[in-house]
């Protein structure tokens, strides 16, 4: 396995784990009052947003060459650590 490879099960793994906590929290809406329901949806939606363009990255990242994705891989950490921390303050409403 390379270490673009391994780099991109890493990620996968991640996006996983997101699709998870989403979940997670889709239960717990279902089991909210109905003003707290409204804002659980929103932040879901937002979620939802969040782990689609961290997915757009990760298919960028596939696509590019062996040679090319370490170049692009400063850029891309980057953008993923953003995406995360992102991702983490809106679950973290929901506790």
């Amino acid at each position: 396995m390379s270490l673009k490879q391994a780099y991109e099960k890493k990620l996968q793994a991640q996006l996983d784990e997101w699709d998870a906590e989403i979940d997670k929290l889709k239960a717990q809406a279902d089991g909210a009052e109905a003003d707290a329901q409204i804002e659980y949806y929103n932040q879901i939606e937002e979620l939802k947003s969040l782990r689609a363009s961290a997915d757009a990255k990760l298919v960028e990242l596939k696509d590019s060459s062996d040679d090319a994705w370490e170049d692009l891989k400063s850029g891309f950490e980057n953008a993923w650590d953003s995406l995360s921390n992102a991702f983490k303050s809106a679950a973290s409403r929901f506790k």
